[in-house]
């Protein structure tokens, strides 16, 4: 068993919200778009379309805000103890998981967004400001873009519970305190 992360191997203040932030509104707007698909048309359906457009166009935004931070403010490094533990194809998941992730954040949104432009449904953010149509209204390219942002979002929950479960494996089985480098636990 290793002790826990160091102060300085934990992510900044502002990186642990970012994170956070993100995943609970990623699991909401995931679980809000399996609901209301299954819904018949109604005010309630049309509704949460909207709320789930706004969200993604949220989520969006706090992605494009999260990287620039990232970009200004290097991560810190896995602490020594747990990186040479790691055989090389976790390293190598580790990182690509986390890459994927990034391109996953914004291509659902960017997809979902692209779709509703071409199906001729504007984003109106808040239902309050009118957000550039992405593509002119082309209803045949829309049906034809709409299974991309399922797949993608489903690969995104994917990416998501494989992501949980790396660091539930650390916590419970490795017990190495590398939760504490994301604001879940004490570091040393």
């Amino acid at each position: 068993m290793s002790s826990s992360p160091s102060p300085s191997s934990r992510y900044s203040t502002v990186a642990i919200a970012f994170h956070w932030l993100l995943a609970l509104a990623l699991i909401g707007v995931f679980c809000v778009g399996l609901y209301m698909t299954g819904l018949s048309f109604s005010p309630a359906k049309l509704k949460l379309f909207n709320w789930h457009k706004w969200a993604g166009v949220t989520i969006l935004f706090l992605t494009v805000l999260r990287l620039l931070w990232r970009l200004t403010h290097r991560p810190p490094p896995l602490p020594e103890t747990i990186a040479n533990s790691m055989p090389t194809w976790q390293r190598m998941a580790h990182h690509g998981t986390h890459y994927l992730l990034y391109v996953l954040f914004f291509a659902v949104p960017l997809i979902g967004w692209a779709y509703s432009s071409a199906a001729g449904f504007p984003v109106v953010l808040f239902g309050a400001w009118p957000l550039p149509d992405l593509l002119s209204v082309d209803k045949a390219f829309a049906e034809a873009i709409k299974p991309w942002h399922r797949l993608a979002a489903f690969t995104l929950a994917g990416l998501v519970l494989l992501h949980v479960a790396a660091a539930l494996k650390h916590h419970l089985m490795d017990r190495d305190g590398l939760l504490a480098r994301i604001g879940l636990g004490k570091a040393s």
